[in-house]
């Protein structure tokens, strides 16, 4: 029997959804769950600048998460037509 994924939630990805409309807090949750199942979606993508981070979109919204066969970290979220995603990510990985 496959081991299944745990989700876990960073201090800044939990900050982050917590500010969410329930619209995008609800698209932003069921494509998190959805990371479980398959963390290599058909639109996800490497986070240039980050080794071992990944970003997949949803609605409005971008997750940056990084995966391995036992977790699935979502490290930050932010509105996928701006940059402020990846300054709250610099500024959380020091770069």
């Amino acid at each position: 029997m496959k081991k299944r994924r745990k989700l876990d939630f960073t201090k800044d990805f939990l900050k982050e959804i917590a500010k969410l409309p329930p619209k995008h807090f609800k698209q932003v949750v069921g494509k998190a769950l959805a990371l479980l199942i398959e963390p290599e979606q058909p639109d996800f993508d490497k986070v240039h600048g980050h080794d071992g981070l990944w970003r997949v979109d949803t609605g409005e919204y971008r997750i940056v998460y990084a995966y391995n066969d036992e977790v699935v970290q979502l490290v930050i979220t932010g509105k996928r037509n701006d940059g402020e995603v990846y300054r709250l990510l610099d500024r959380r990985m020091g770069g």
